[in-house]
């Protein structure tokens, strides 16, 4: 009897271990890893901080102006972006990388760029935050639950219901 009170100990033990060893850290809603933390600056010069967004899920979207798919589904960002959703929308260029143009073109482009009125576009100068995202093309949807895990990333137009649909299942 000694004998099996030993292995429901051990075995108790081992289960009560095996939770704690959890790849989510402590408060994790989501599957996956933090996303890498950004202060940009927006065309307006506002700071925007990832940390800004505590609480609150986030999309997005990297594109470039020179970028046609980009271009092609600005008209329909800009309506996620007026609308009221559970999460907030942003998007980020890289003035002077990746044949993009400096900061002060792109702004100057970008102010009579139409149906783009309620888009939040932040400057990544340098491509910084593209490559610890791991964006390899344009556009790129990034995916960030309210506890700040990078849930997904992809690259390719993905249409608002799409969007809408993803972030139903993100916490």
């Amino acid at each position: 009897m000694n004998a099996s009170i030993k292995s429901i100990l051990l075995l108790v033990l081992l289960v009560v271990l095996s939770a704690c060893s959890s790849s989510q850290g402590a408060g994790a809603l989501n599957d996956g890893n933090p996303a890498p933390s950004f202060e940009l600056i927006d065309l307006d010069g506002n700071q925007h901080n990832l940390a800004d967004y505590a609480g609150q899920k986030v999309y997005v979207k990297f594109w470039a102006s020179w970028c046609s798919i980009c271009l092609g589904g600005m008209e329909e960002l800009n309506t996620l972006a007026a609308e009221e959703n559970d999460f907030a929308v942003l998007t980020i260029v890289s003035p002077s990388s990746n044949a993009e143009k400096s900061a002060e073109s792109f702004a100057k482009w970008f102010e009579g760029l139409p149906n783009a009125e309620n888009v939040t576009v932040l400057l990544d100068e340098g491509g910084t935050f593209f490559d610890e995202y791991g964006v390899i093309g344009y556009p790129t949807s990034v995916y960030i639950g309210s506890d700040g895990t990078l849930v997904k990333s992809l690259t390719g137009h993905v249409g608002n219901a799409e969007i809408k649909e993803s972030f139903q299942s993100i916490q």
